[in-house]
């Protein structure tokens, strides 16, 4: 099973096809990460609390 390689959580086959690099199996960060977020092509800390 996919999962986010930041938290930990799990991530649908979907969700990894549109969201992670080429060549990965797993998301570099998820919806479920509250100290990092996709940013363009990136990966950066959160600048604010997410609700």
């Amino acid at each position: 099973m996919p999962e986010c390689l930041n938290c930990g959580a799990f991530v649908t086959e979907k969700y990894v096809r549109v969201f992670a690099p080429d060549g990965y199996a797993d998301v570099r960060v998820c919806p479920a990460c509250e100290d990092k977020v996709r940013d363009g092509g990136t990966v950066r800390d959160a600048r604010s609390k997410r609700l």
